[in-house]
């Protein structure tokens, strides 16, 4: 059974899905094709990926290249951007849905920040992969072709989804969990929407209704949010012999011209614990206005706050509340790295607030 279309509208006839390219490694290219490890990642335009796909044949595309780099230096320089052109081209009426191709290692964080930010209503599908474009045996065309059938689907499911392995996920606990293997991503808990056969999206897990109140869009405008830098919020892990110093010195740092930590996000261990020193450095750190959220560092499951009245973490939506800081640290039911990217949207929300007009 395919699943049924929720969007608003039909596509125009003129329907077109717009692609746009960031590198990765799905861009990338080893010197021999037998390389599946040592090559050099965003060397290929996002043109020259599409010229490689016969099957494309009859699709209305278009292209647009936003960035070229390897995604473990993805940030905000690239984000703004591409957030704003992510938003242009979702506006257009004739465009159908839209395809990112991106590198694998941040994969999870932008496909976050693009659900939180857009919450768009037409399918915005990332994907992405394991080895470069000259490999033999490269996942990336298959991938690629199927994020393009898919966004071109009238049936497609509306909202940001990331298309990799045969399987469509959704953005919120998705993690990257091996280093090496082509089936590289684990979704959330929640977080298979189903498999793909050609681009076509079969044995869908069924929608339960809309997406929870907590994971609509924060509201930001993405074509007005500031360039980079954005608000400075670090992780850090809570281990053994983990005594805070190394907090105390991210507070004590005050560079010149540059961004005073704001936020921090701490992967405690087992369910949220932390180390007595480090949570004596997380109070002084809070003393000093520096928001801190809580989440676990383990792979599954997430953080029960006994304290909590339902004893789970905190809805997203709640954590906008202001926070004592003697009150208890909030948990967030995200992983540590989508975590940060929530708190640096949220300190942005309440920038854009503060700002008059």
């Amino acid at each position: 059974m395919d699943l049924p279309s929720p969007a608003a509208s039909s596509p125009p006839a003129d329907a077109r899905v717009v692609v746009l390219g960031t590198g990765g490694t799905i861009a990338g290219l080893a010197a021999r094709p037998d390389e599946h490890l040592v090559y050099r990642a965003a060397r290929q335009g996002v043109d020259v990926l599409l010229a490689a796909l016969p099957e494309l044949e009859g699709l209305a595309l278009e292209h647009e290249q936003v960035a070229q780099v390897d995604s473990k230096d993805m940030g905000a320089a690239i984000w703004q951007p591409l957030l704003a052109r992510c938003a242009a081209h979702l506006a257009r009426p004739e465009v159908s849905g839209l395809v990112l191709t991106h590198g694998t290692d941040t994969l999870e964080e932008s496909a976050w920040l693009l659900h939180r930010v857009l919450a768009p209503r037409k399918p915005l599908l990332l994907t992405a992969a394991m080895r470069p474009a000259s490999a033999r045996g490269a996942d990336g065309p298959g991938h690629l072709l199927d994020a393009l059938r898919l966004a071109a689907d009238p049936a497609a499911p509306p909202g940001v989804a990331v298309v990799f392995g045969g399987e469509l996920m959704a953005p919120r606990g998705l993690r990257k969990q091996h280093p090496q293997r082509l089936l590289a991503f684990a979704p959330g808990p929640r977080g298979r929407l189903g498999d793909l056969y050609g681009g076509r999206l079969r044995h869908p897990v069924p929608l339960l209704g809309p997406p929870p109140a907590d994971e609509l869009a924060l509201g930001l405008d993405a074509a007005c949010l500031p360039p980079a830098p954005w608000p400075r919020v670090e992780v850090l892990a809570s281990h053994a012999d983990a005594d805070g110093e190394l907090v105390d010195a991210l507070c004590a740092h005050r560079p010149a011209g540059g961004r005073p930590l704001a936020g921090l996000i701490v992967a405690g261990t087992g369910n949220g614990t932390l180390h007595q020193g480090l949570a004596a450095a997380l109070a002084r750190a809070r003393a000093q206005g520096c928001v801190v959220w809580r989440t676990t560092r383990l792979p599954e499951g997430e953080v029960i706050d006994p304290e909590a009245a339902d004893a789970g973490c905190e809805p997203l939506a709640d954590l906008a509340r202001p926070v004592a800081p003697d009150a208890p640290l909030p948990c967030i039911a995200l992983s540590p790295w989508q975590a940060r990217v929530e708190l640096v949207l949220r300190l942005l929300a309440q920038q854009a607030a503060r700002r008059p007009g």
